[in-house]
């Protein structure tokens, strides 16, 4: 064994970060991801959303068991972590920093595509000065109209609806105002402001809206329709070993976060 060898072994004994407790538990992540995701890929995305994001990583690294959990969801779900498939959000809380975990409306929509029922999924927000119209009996599905040249107003209302492989139409999803601030309200780590609820609401105004329609249409994370070949089978779930107290060791929490960074989205995407 050469020095530079045992030099690399003992550096990766060392490595504390986040980056690096997601690589040594990349075999869990492995195990519990669907067959058509290439794990390697996953943990890129995975390590990549810790660089991009301070308040993340700093999250993360005194609270790495909160990222872990957030991920596994992610990995279950075959979802790409620290995207608008799948955000991970730093959030403050007593017992200091923690990562949460969140759907958004993109991952909704690809879990209703892989199931293989639907042949479109249409997930839409109506602003004030928006013409909709939608009678459930008499309507089989929304009618919304935009004047894309005027100031369409705030967010009142948000729909979705699919389109089956069969031809019909499923039931549609409307929420609004008042339903979006229910769900805002239950919401886990809305208050952070690093949540998408706070610089994105558009999104998660369609996600709730995707969510509830979701009921209603079959979801997999297995990608059970393909369209040259066969559907391949759902393995069954494996047992996961997430680290326990005793594998993690929590830093001194510190008052404030790290200073945002300069290309933090603010508004709507």
């Amino acid at each position: 064994m050469t020095t530079q060898t045992v030099t690399s072994a003992v550096a990766q004994q060392r490595d504390s970060s986040p980056a690096a407790l997601v690589r040594k538990y990349r075999t869990d992540f492995a195990t519990v991801l669907p067959s058509h995701i290439k794990p390697e890929t996953w943990l890129r995305i995975a390590t990549g959303a810790l660089r991009r994001s301070p308040q993340l990583a700093h999250a993360a690294e005194k609270n790495p068991t909160s990222l872990l959990v957030a991920l596994l969801d992610a990995a279950r779900k075959g979802l790409e972590p620290g995207t608008e498939q799948y955000y991970l959000v730093p959030r403050k809380t007593k017992r200091g920093p923690e990562v949460v975990g969140i759907t958004g409306y993109q991952g909704e929509v690809e879990l209703m595509y892989r199931a293989g029922a639907v042949s479109s999924v249409k997930v839409e927000v109506v602003r004030e000065h928006d013409t909709f119209a939608y009678n459930p009996g008499e309507h089989d599905r929304p009618v919304h109209e935009i004047n894309w040249r005027a100031d369409r107003g705030d967010l009142v209302l948000a729909y979705a609806y699919a389109k089956m492989r069969d031809g019909a139409t499923s039931n549609v999803s409307v929420l609004s105002a008042e339903d979006i601030a229910v769900i805002l309200s239950k919401a886990e780590g809305a208050d952070s402001p690093f949540s998408p609820w706070q610089w994105n609401p558009k999104a998660m105004w369609l996600k709730s809206a995707a969510h509830q329609l979701a009921k209603w249409v079959p979801t997999s994370a297995e990608r059970v329709w393909q369209p040259d070949g066969p559907s391949p089978e759902t393995p069954p779930a494996a047992p996961v070993s997430l680290p326990t107290v005793e594998d993690v060791v929590d830093a001194e929490v510190v008052e404030d976060w790290p200073a945002a960074p300069t290309d933090a989205p603010d508004g709507e995407r």
